[in-house]
């Protein structure tokens, strides 16, 4: 069974940092671009970050370049998502998805795997 479990969300202050983790199971996802989506409540799900299968190229939303970073460590089946300078904007239950193949993109529609998501709480 195929599985993406989130861990590393929780509370903290607006300027702090939290690291995300993405741990797959069921089948290695090495060959597979990854991505961190997040759904804010009264909100559509957006893009967050997505990185390449073998690590080699990231891609972030406007809205968080420069303050999170995406990167994965495929000896382990897992992918990260540190989150700096956190403001109240990034609230929302952060997801990860893998992709099935090498192809990294912004859609969700594009995810064939998701995790059931971790929540992420920035007050101000």
């Amino acid at each position: 069974q195929v599985q993406l479990v989130e861990s590393g969300g929780g509370l903290v202050q607006a300027g702090g940092s939290l690291r995300l983790c993405c741990a797959a199971s069921g089948r290695t996802f090495s060959g597979d671009a990854m991505g961190w989506f997040r759904r804010a409540p009264g909100k559509e799900r957006e893009f967050v970050a997505a990185i390449s299968w073998n690590g080699g190229n990231t891609y972030y939303a406007s809205s968080v370049k420069g303050r999170f970073t995406i990167f994965r460590d495929n000896a382990k089946n897992t992918v990260y998502l540190q989150m700096d300078s956190l403001k109240p904007e990034d609230t929302a239950g952060y997801y990860c998805a893998a992709s099935g193949g090498p192809s990294y993109s912004q859609s969700p529609n594009d995810y064939i795997y998701w995790g059931q998501g971790t929540q992420v709480t920035v007050s101000s």
